[in-house]
């Protein structure tokens, strides 16, 4: 078994300040793979202090210099895929196939669109024609606590890193003490990539511990934090006492909006979205609203379509699901699969309970309800689990107005080919990201939400806005 005992500290590894053991659970057979230790407040403290006293260097390096930084990490990274993707495989539960390709991949893809908008963005500006001795000054916000979870690792650590990096910010990251594998190779690739002492540190521990020290610590500038909704809330009243900058990236419950003209592959390219990494996605499109006209179709394609889905160890090569990421997950899980069945809605695959052949492992059935109204428990909260609901609707202005009326707000998407409809939805659906007729948003787009899935954007140039202040000078002496 793996021992990881060690944070990241002021540019060395250092032991816990007294912090207790933590197993890491692999999914995939329920059994310990690696001990970590977890972070005290001390810990916090002493990597809170490293990364102000590094502050001010780093500050002041030009940004060509953070870019190369930046570049050099992407080297490294590259040559330690198979290290990254064997880590998520084992602590998460990714398919290893996946975790190679897009677990992995998303860090990388990351790391380089940060570079491209970096290269292309103005610190330092006129304000306007009107104003010539005006400027408009970007400057990084400080010391920045970065508080990643589990489902995307990689994605979400590089999306936070690689941004406030290349911004100025000097930054404490906790990776989520569930997949905390993963983070320590990424310090470990820091340190090579040769980052001054201080810019970047790693403390592992849980959200009550070390994350209630960097939200509410008087030294940390700005939190960004990806995870539940609930654990948004809690952070932003912890970080309401010293008036410090929140970015949350948190929960979904996406709409996938079927119109009867959607092109033959809607719906399972739909369904293969919301089983893809085994349902826990934020953006997943968890809620199929179909047309009335295509209804009963899309219903027995989707059954079909979700029964052809494997589910296996992370371990093996293929196209299969993995496990999800916990026992705790999985009760959660099996207890909104039944509240579905207790609340009448029709089951069409799947249904409570480890597929056949699988007895021990987090594993859970490829689900898919239909006849689910939207107020049923199983459309109103986020499962983070590969469990589809179907809702039917007749009009244009219905398929608006349910997949509106939810809490969350961070990713919606459209199956049509009236383009002007498309359009239409495009602005009348309350989410930070429209995906229409299955195209992926282009590099460098910028990804958050609104309402409770949280606030801020990450990716390209709006990922690197969010870790910088705006200063406005006047008299401007012309160079």
């Amino acid at each position: 078994m793996l021992e990881k005992l060690d944070f990241y500290i002021n540019g060395q590894w250092v032991k816990s300040q007294g912090g207790a053991d933590h197993h890491v659970i692999d999914p995939s057979t329920e059994e310990p793979c690696a001990v970590i230790s977890m972070g005290t407040e001390a810990d916090a403290n002493a990597a809170i202090a490293a990364a102000k006293a590094a502050f001010p260097a780093w500050m002041a390096t030009p940004v060509e210099e953070r870019i190369a930084y930046v570049s050099k990490l992407i080297e490294i990274y590259e040559t330690r895929a198979d290290d990254m993707a064997t880590a998520m495989s084992t602590e998460m539960g990714a398919p290893i196939s996946m975790s190679r390709s897009s677990q992995v991949g998303a860090g990388s893809y990351h790391l380089k669109n940060f570079i491209r908008a970096a290269k292309n963005f103005e610190f330092n500006r006129p304000l306007g024609a009107h104003a010539p001795n005006d400027r408009i000054i970007y400057e990084p916000i400080g010391v920045a606590a970065l508080i990643t979870p589990w489902n995307w690792p990689m994605n979400q650590v590089t999306l936070k890193v690689g941004a406030a990096a290349i911004a100025g910010c000097t930054m404490v990251l906790k990776p989520s003490e569930e997949s905390p594998l993963n983070a320590v190779i990424f310090a470990e690739m820091m340190h090579e990539a040769g980052f001054p002492a201080g810019v970047f540190n790693m403390v592992n521990g849980d959200g009550v511990g070390v994350g209630t020290t960097l939200t509410g610590h008087k030294d940390v500038d700005m939190v960004s934090f990806t995870g539940s909704t609930r654990a948004g809330t809690a952070i932003s009243k912890n970080a309401a006492e010293t008036l410090k900058r929140v970015h949350l990236e948190l929960g979904g419950k996406g709409a996938n909006v079927i119109f009867d003209d959607a092109d033959d592959k809607a719906v399972k390219r739909g369904v293969l979205h919301m089983m893809n990494n085994t349902g826990q996605s934020c953006n997943a499109p968890s809620r199929m609203l179909v047309q009335r006209g295509v209804y009963d179709k899309a219903v027995e394609e989707a059954g079909a379509v979700a029964a052809s889905v494997t589910v296996g160890p992370a371990s093996e090569e293929g196209r299969h699901i993995g496990p999800v990421v916990n026992e705790v997950q999985w009760n959660k899980i099996q207890a909104l699969i039944e509240k579905g069945i207790d609340e009448g809605a029709k089951l069409v695959a799947g249904g409570p309970g480890r597929p056949e052949g699988l007895n021990r492992g987090f594993y859970v059935r490829p689900t898919v309800f239909a006849d689910v109204n939207n107020q049923m428990t199983i459309a109103r909260e986020e499962i983070f689990g590969p469990v589809l609901s179907i809702i039917p609707f007749d009009t244009e202005e219905e398929a608006v107005e349910i997949a509106n009326d939810t809490p969350y707000g961070l990713t919606n998407y459209v199956q049509t080919q009236d383009s002007a409809r498309a359009n239409r939805l495009a602005t009348q659906l309350r989410s930070g990201m429209v995906e229409m007729n299955g195209t992926s948003r282009a590099a460098g787009a910028p990804f958050g939400g609104m309402k409770q899935s949280g606030n801020g954007r990450e990716g390209g140039v709006w990922g690197l806005e969010d870790f910088l202040e705006v200063k406005a000078v006047s008299g401007w002496a012309a160079e």
